[in-house]
């Protein structure tokens, strides 16, 4: 057995997964959160089956004690890791900048490096550095690498990442648009042509990661050429407490008539916007129980989300000049039919056609939903990134270190 364990880590909390790369199967998972409050919580499941499930509340300090809560639940309840060959520690970084083309081994110089991008993702990249840190203090002899959200899209041609504003002010601060989750979409995007039996070279794609966080990306032949979400993921959809995509006056607006602070507007955009604004409640979920039972709020907030969907697909559908299949995924595209439905209604004249059978089968593998009359393939594929960071770390340490 070869083994990765992949760490995303978050201020106060962080998840993992280790996995087997002989077989691409999880060995176990787990959630470390509440880290820093008087009691912490921590979920170990060994294997897929809940019945592995182990929980426990304790005091949790910081993210190395979390680190060694995890160990612990390892070693009791299994897979033991000291009988499993972990040969790399993967990790989830959001901001790569302009610095990181590519999953990089972790150095101090790195570890820097990172550290420094928070100024551009002070919402992430500081809590990113705080697991890189715990883990790489935990497991001090193997190697650990950064695979960022951004890499995916460095390959956005300039006029898709390019603001116009003043460029020596968009040089200095880093100004310009980065994308997100370009795990999903690089894993999504490849699990399409595949499905399809097609050369990724050749397939023009439009994936649709609607979660919590949601975007968009268009992709040519595997390579991302735009994406909805921006210099940070603000931008794009409306999500479950994101505003997305507003008119910047606004903020002038809020700043000078109900005279907001930055921190306040921060808040009210990224935390109390979305569908939490819109329908009072971010959960897709509850949005659409409350709009299938009349709610008239419900329902005009779920046609603000599929108007913006809708949107992009039209955008990315005339930048790529054809389009051979959309995709959905993550927690609200694999799980919603009203949304996959909603998203993509009345585009049969773009060759855009839902099979409502198909699209309210549920399933957990890859399926069609599109008729069979549909131009364009609609796929639902469930997106797995932590088993894309795996495979980044895998790959880059036979790089690295020939010997694994």
């Amino acid at each position: 057995m070869t083994a990765i364990l992949v760490v995303n880590s978050g201020s106060s909390s962080f998840k993992y997964q280790l996995i087997d790369m002989d077989t691409e199967t999880e060995l176990a998972s787990g959630l470390v959160e509440r880290i820093g409050e008087p009691i912490g919580h921590s979920r170990h499941t060994a294997g897929t089956s809940k019945g592995g499930r182990t929980e426990r509340d304790q005091p949790i300090m910081d993210h190395t004690a979390g680190f060694a809560v995890m160990i612990e639940a390892f070693a009791e309840h299994g897979p033991k890791l000291s009988e499993t060959n972990l040969i790399a520690v993967g990790h989830r970084v959001v901001q790569g900048g302009n610095r990181f083309f590519e999953p990089t081994e972790i150095t101090h110089l790195v570890e820097l490096n990172i550290e420094d991008l928070s100024e551009i993702a002070p919402l992430h990249n500081p809590a990113n550095v705080q697991g890189i840190r715990a883990a790489r203090a935990s497991f001090p002899n193997v190697p650990h690498v950064a695979v960022f959200d951004t890499a995916f899209h460095q390959t956005l041609p300039p006029a898709a990442y390019t603001y116009a504003i003043d460029r020596d002010i968009a040089t200095r601060y880093r100004v310009r648009k980065y994308g997100f989750h370009g795990t999903s979409h690089k894993f999504v995007s490849e699990a399409a042509a595949a499905y399809l039996d097609r050369p990724l070279a050749e397939v023009k794609t439009i994936v649709l990661h609607l979660g919590n966080g949601a975007s968009v990306c268009a992709v040519d032949g595997g390579e991302s050429i735009d994406t909805s979400m921006g210099m940070t993921p603000l931008q794009g959809l409306a999500m479950g407490t994101r505003s997305g995509d507003i008119d910047p006056a606004v903020i002038f607006h809020l700043r000078r008539r109900a005279g907001m602070t930055t921190a306040e507007l921060d808040d009210l955009l990224n935390r109390r916007g979305g569908m939490l604004a819109l329908a009072g409640n971010g959960d897709m979920r509850d949005v659409e129980d409350a709009a299938v039972a009349g709610d008239p709020v419900a329902q005009a907030a779920l046609d603000v989300y599929f108007h913006r969907v809708k949107g992009y697909v039209g955008n990315y559908y005339a930048q790529l000049g054809t389009v051979d299949v959309i995709v959905f995924t993550a927690g609200v595209g694999e799980n919603s039919p009203i949304v996959r439905a909603g998203a993509l209604a009345g585009l049969e004249g773009m060759g855009i056609e839902i099979d409502p059978v198909r699209n309210e089968a549920k399933s957990r593998t890859p399926r069609v939903i599109s008729t069979d009359n549909s131009r364009v393939t609609v796929l639902v594929i469930p997106t797995n990134e932590e088993l894309e960071i795996a495979r980044q770390t895998l790959g880059t340490i036979k790089r690295t270190h020939p010997s694994v």
